[in-house]
């Protein structure tokens, strides 16, 4: 079974500032990197350091080959990169003294695809192979319709959300994975409440009744749901220096875990324990852990 990523590249570009910029204010900032990120490239990176073979479908501009080498060190297969005369994808981010992050993105090659290119990226997929893909590339609901038709399993994290995503075959999805306003943004409700579990099932279960739906929920953990069943995993307590890539990790171990047949509930927990290491640490992809570290952190808590 293989696993294919439609996954954004993005050069990232980090300031650590002291608090997030307000409007109209210029604000100083302490340190600069630049690191290639991009949600696709994270969850890619995560993926294999978690111990999963990813082939990773992407583009970015002919000058970034040496920026996207760290994917290939990570052990992603590159086989389906692109590079094209055209700006990759970039996303300005602060992180400010809180480990709280606010981020510009601009899409350049990203949404480079077209509608007409996408079962030929899919070429050597076979049916039962799953294909995960965020909300950063072009064609998004057409590569929704080209994989189901091909009979691969569906993984979605919508993020960026926007308006766009409500009106995706969400149904056709096998996974969706969310943050807990952006469920909330999906049923239509209120962001600001906080829901209680039982109705959340209930409300995915009447949505969408197939999809499996996990919902990250930042220091407090990581809550599934399907068909009316709950499964909550605590995070682990630790002190964040920036959150940044905390959710990609999170998926991509989890997906690690689910594909080697583990339980929901300890897929949950390892992904929560790799999530829990790569706060501890500045930056996206930089920060993503090894398995081995994963593993004794799970040690030590045994």
């Amino acid at each position: 079974m293989k696993l294919y990523n439609y996954g954004s590249i993005n050069i990232d570009h980090v300031y650590r500032v002291p608090h997030l910029v307000q409007p109209g204010e210029t604000l100083a900032s302490s340190t600069y990197q630049k690191l290639l990120g991009g949600k696709g490239v994270n969850q890619s990176i995560a993926l294999a350091r978690a111990g999963n073979n990813v082939i990773h479908i992407g583009r970015h501009h002919i000058a970034d080959e040496i920026m996207v080498q760290s994917m290939h060190d990570a052990g992603v297969d590159m086989s389906q990169l692109e590079a094209i005369d055209v700006p990759s994808g970039h996303a300005v981010i602060q992180v400010d003294d809180n480990a709280e992050n606010a981020i510009v993105l601009y899409a350049g090659a990203n949404h480079s695809f077209t509608p007409e290119e996408l079962s030929g990226l899919l070429e050597t997929a076979n049916s039962g192979d799953w294909l995960l893909l965020q909300n950063e590339c072009s064609c998004t609901a057409e590569m929704i319709a080209t994989v189901v038709s091909k009979g691969l399993h569906v993984a979605f994290n919508p993020a960026p959300m926007d308006d766009s995503v409500k009106t995706l075959p969400l149904d056709k999805l096998s996974l969706l994975f969310v943050n807990q306003v952006e469920v909330l943004q999906l049923l239509g409700a209120d962001t600001q409440m906080e829901p209680e579990p039982n109705w959340l099932a209930a409300q995915l279960q009447e949505h969408l009744p197939h999809t499996k739906v996990v919902v990250t929920l930042g220091a407090q953990g990581a809550r599934y749901f399907y068909q009316g069943e709950s499964v909550f995993v605590a995070a682990q307590k630790v002190e964040a220096v920036d959150t940044t890539g905390a959710g990609d990790t999170f998926i991509g171990y989890y997906m690690q875990a689910m594909l080697s047949g583990l339980s929901v509930e300890d897929c949950l927990r390892r992904a929560s324990l790799a999530s829990a290491l790569c706060v501890q640490k500045a930056g996206a992809s930089v920060s993503i852990p090894l398995a081995a570290e994963v593993d004794q952190l799970s040690g030590e808590l045994a």
